[in-house]
């Protein structure tokens, strides 16, 4: 009985040292969130679309008819800032860049834009561009 609770002790900490810190995970989101910036100022459709939470991708594919990094590229996003500010609750992350917002969730293989070409409306949820379902 004793090697089980030792075995379950290792197990719970080799899990909590796998956890990221706050300023880890905010780092994190923001290199994604430029990634994806950058991709779009680029006009590299392909790995924008990569950025892309599957659901969001899938969206903007069934709703402009055609595939991602052309329907990608004809929302005529703009970035052309720095981020302002990020901030991460649990799984999800906002970024505000200049002239845009994000939005973005944790996926197994990393941070992915879940919102993005979003205005925020006073007293209302922010209106975006491209999103998920």
């Amino acid at each position: 009985m004793r090697r089980w609770r030792w075995v379950a002790l290792v197990a719970v900490a080799a899990g909590l040292a796998g956890c990221a810190t706050l300023g880890e995970r905010e780092t994190a989101a923001s290199r994604a969130a430029q990634r994806f910036a950058e991709s779009v100022r680029r006009e590299d459709g392909p790995r924008a679309c990569a950025a892309l939470a599957p659901e969001t991708r899938q969206e903007l594919e069934q709703s402009a008819e055609s595939p991602c990094p052309e329907a990608l590229l004809q929302e005529d996003l703009s970035y052309r800032g720095r981020v302002r500010s990020v901030q991460v609750y649990g799984q999800q992350a906002q970024v505000v860049l200049d002239g845009d917002t994000l939005f973005l969730s944790r996926f197994p293989t990393g941070w992915r834009v879940t919102a993005a070409g979003c205005e925020p409306r006073p007293q209302r949820p922010y209106q975006c561009q491209v999103k998920g379902g």
